[in-house]
């Protein structure tokens, strides 16, 4: 067999065992899947990257995409991806790809997560896309024994056809993880260089909750050797408690640093967050009855 496993439609290479700071879209030599040992899922996650031109609308600034530019992603080929992914998962399962490229420790498929090189749901067909997986893990008796997962920034979901995504993932065993990184204007565009309110964002997550599981997501790093300023911590609590409060069914929040290194302009301003720091955030988001997790931070 040498150093690839064939099947007719994709090789996956044999080098080395994956890890969690080995995120590389192109590892199994497919278009659209990928395999990820995950932090946040403790086990193996199949990616789908529908941004293969390396499009997203945001641009923040601990991004890991090599380059980068601003735009969507384009109408996903279906087909394709129906084949890469039925060829993949059946390598997952009945093939020897868990025992030649991931380490024992993680040798369990845990989720199939839209996510990859830029926003998901700014593909023009993304609820034929979660409508396609749905008919992928009916075939391989998947449903409910996987989670489907969407990494958003959730900036479009004010889309119907991505509301309708959502809603159809909800039957699946769906999951959103909600970018949330800053909760002013000021910080939103500082980290993630985008224009949208903090009323836009609270709007946003209230659709995405409605909707499907959500959890917030977000990245805690220092820039330019300092943590968030206590004006944005507070902005940050203060929208997590009233989105509580208002009954946005939140699951909880993911708290996680800096894995890899950024590959934007900021790189040399990054720096991990103290622990200290972090776990006094963790204190005061407890308070507000909602689970924790925390990867890397």
């Amino acid at each position: 067999m040498g150093d690839y496993i064939t099947r007719p439609d994709y090789n996956i290479a044999m080098t080395q065992l994956l890890g969690i700071s080995d995120h590389d879209r192109d590892s199994a030599a497919l278009t659209y899947v990928y395999p990820v040992v995950s932090r946040r899922s403790g086990g193996v996650s199949v990616g789908i990257n529908l941004n293969t031109n390396h499009a997203c609308n945001w641009r923040c600034i601990y991004c890991q995409v090599p380059d980068l530019q601003r735009g969507s992603a384009p109408p996903a080929d279906l087909a394709l991806l129906g084949r890469e992914l039925r060829g993949f998962l059946h390598e997952l399962l009945e093939g020897d790809f868990m025992g030649q490229r991931v380490p024992p420790e993680a040798r369990r498929l845990n989720d199939i997560a839209l996510s990859g090189n830029g926003e998901p749901t700014s593909t023009p067909n993304f609820e034929e896309v979660v409508e396609l997986i749905g008919t992928i893990l009916k075939e391989f008796a998947l449903l409910g024994k996987i989670k489907l997962v969407l990494i958003t920034n959730g900036s479009l979901m004010f889309r119907p056809s991505v509301q309708a995504g959502l809603e159809k993932m909800a039957q699946l065993n769906g999951e959103v993880w909600f970018k949330l990184d800053r909760a002013t204007s000021t910080g939103i565009k500082e980290i993630n260089d985008s224009a949208l309110s903090t009323e836009k964002v609270r709007e946003h997550l209230t659709i995405a909750a409605r909707r499907c599981p959500t959890w917030l997501q977000t990245c805690l790093f220092n820039l330019d050797g300092l943590p968030p300023s206590d004006e944005e911590k507070s902005a940050y609590i203060n929208l997590v408690e009233s989105l509580a409060r208002e009954g946005a069914r939140l699951r909880g929040i993911m708290l996680y640093g800096l894995a890899r290194p950024s590959l934007q302009a900021e790189a040399p301003r990054l720096g991990a967050i103290t622990e200290t720091w972090a776990t006094g955030l963790v204190a005061e988001l407890e308070k507000l009855g909602l689970e924790i997790r925390r990867n890397g931070v």
